[in-house]
């Protein structure tokens, strides 16, 4: 029998019925990929925003082997990570859940609690050989929390480059990578996670230009300033993707001579926005919605574009699926396996996402929390202490990456008071934006009558969720956020607590 609710909406009585036999079919599907052993490439990048890929239509950069994934497998228009942050974000792709139930690990450069279940042991304890390169979990401590090593698995990053352009991290992914193959036991299948340092800041400034980019081509979003230092700037960040994209290339032409690539879940994404004002550790658009690209050989069909709503902690229950291992209870994701495989619709009607302390820029070494629901039509945030300065307490604004960019809004910004307010200042408690055809999110919404209902009922499903799934926040249980350990460096001139890898009194429960 139906369940009441979807019996009282039509459309998602012919949804299911559409669904049931897809499903069934991608489940017979997927037991005889699992008893193939599909390898898994995970290749994160860090830091790059949708849709500044070449597939998607940016002009600025060149992403071809990206590009490559997505035409031989399938584009994802609508990827969100959970949190606008590294070290949460990648918390939640490891162990299937959301930030708000990750303790310590969902706020940034804290611990990584040991009894928490990642994906890489699963795989690991089921015959798989695994590793990374780069950046796996973190910033933050894992060690204190008693494992044995960083959540991503063993780590493979000794061999580097000689020389790199200035701005490039040393290590040389596709050579690890490489090492890492040849230490495969025979006949293992493998999980790899390809953690490019790239584009994180700094960057050489210049670089971009002097590559030959044109700052015509730059696609500027609405709450960047309209000035030829900002282009440039994110030309350099081009030029960072392209290096993240390039040493991909590598991976994949490695794999295509050991004839394993059709073999082998190839996923290219990032962890989280691209480091600029109101987009990295904000939960707006340029914060959250980042670019994804799956292939599969002949498992998932290819050359599908797809605007399901795709949520990063469905990455460990979607793997494990497909690899044949039984999803544990603690992982609250859900596997989008059958959309990969046989195109049936995914499983989110919405998609929830969050933040919590970014770096240690307030007193008291407070954060910013906010709470955030994505449908495909609206986003809705719940900024949950609008008394706080959102990028950090004036003048340093910390939770904003220095650079260029950065530097003309703060240093300029008589220049450009609108800008630089919106990057800077106080926001209002809730804030609601029309993303169907715009990712700029500059009007807000929430107050006016002709979205009331639209704030009402976003508002009602996010705290019902948060509830259910036992957010602290949504609880009253809050400050237990605060209390937790910042690893990353510390500066006392902000004042309040200031120690370094110490929980804070003041908040503990």
């Amino acid at each position: 029998m139906l369940p009441n609710s979807l019996l009282r909406n039509t459309s998602n009585v012919a949804r299911f019925l559409c669904i049931v036999p897809a499903l069934l079919c991608a489940a017979a599907r997927a037991e005889e990929a699992a008893e193939k052993r599909p390898n898994i490439l995970f290749a994160i990048a860090d830091d790059w925003s949708w849709p500044h890929a070449s597939i998607a239509g940016a002009k600025f950069v060149a992403t071809p082997n990206f590009d490559r994934v997505a035409r031989e497998g399938v584009l994802f228009e609508n990827a969100f990570c959970a949190a606008p942050q590294c070290s949460p974000n990648r918390a939640a792709i490891l162990s299937g859940r959301h930030i708000w139930q990750l303790r310590e690990a969902g706020t940034h450069s804290s611990l990584f609690p040991k009894d928490i279940v990642v994906s890489p042991d699963l795989f690991e304890q089921a015959g798989y050989h695994i590793g990374f390169t780069g950046k796996g979990w973190g910033p933050g401590n894992w060690e204190d929390s008693g494992r044995h090593r960083n959540p991503a698995g063993p780590e493979f990053s000794d061999l580097e480059f000689d020389s790199v352009p200035a701005g490039i991290n040393d290590t040389d992914y596709a050579a690890n990578f490489e090492a890492f193959l040849e230490q495969r036991p025979e006949g293992a299948p493998f999980y790899f996670w390809y953690g490019g340092k790239e584009p994180h800041r700094g960057y050489l400034k210049g670089a971009g230009v002097k590559a030959g980019k044109r700052l015509e081509d730059v696609a500027l979003p609405a709450f960047l300033p309209e000035a030829e230092d900002t282009r440039s700037d994110l030309l350099d960040y081009g030029v960072e993707v392209e290096w993240f994209d390039t040493q991909l290339g590598k991976m994949i032409a490695k794999l295509e001579s050991l004839g394993e690539l059709d073999n082998t879940i190839v996923i290219v994404t990032s962890d989280n926005g691209m480091p600029f004002p109101r987009a990295k550790a904000n939960v707006y658009e340029y914060g959250v919605h980042v670019p994804l690209a799956i292939r599969w050989g002949a498992h998932a069909a290819p050359g599908r574009t797809v605007k399901d709503l795709f949520s990063f902690f469905d990455y460990a229950p979607t793997l494990l699926s497909a690899a044949g291992i039984a999803v544990p209870e603690s992982m609250t994701g859900k596997s989008f396996l059958p959309l990969l495989i046989e195109g049936v619709p995914g499983p989110n009607d919405f998609v929830l996402f969050g933040r919590e302390r970014h770096s240690h820029a307030r007193f008291d070494n407070l954060g910013y929390p906010a709470r955030a629901i994505r449908t495909p039509e609206a986003l809705y945030i719940h900024n949950l202490k609008p008394d706080r300065w959102p990028a950090g307490d004036p003048d340093a604004f910390y939770d904003i990456d220095d650079g260029p960019t950065k530097g003309l809004l703060v240093e300029h910004q008589a220049g450009y008071p609108a800008l630089y307010d919106a990057a800077v200042g106080k926001r209002k408690e809730h804030e609601l934006f029309d993303v169907s055809d715009s990712m700029d999110c500059t009007e807000n919404l929430a107050g006016e009558d002709a979205s009331a209902e639209t704030l009402k009922a976003l508002q009602e499903k996010l705290g019902t969720t948060l509830a259910q799934q036992g957010d602290p926040r949504a609880l009253g249980k809050g400050d237990v956020f605060e209390s937790y350990p910042r690893f990353g460096g510390m500066r006392p001139k902000l004042g309040g607590f200031a120690k370094q890898g110490e929980y804070n009194p003041k908040y503990q429960e």
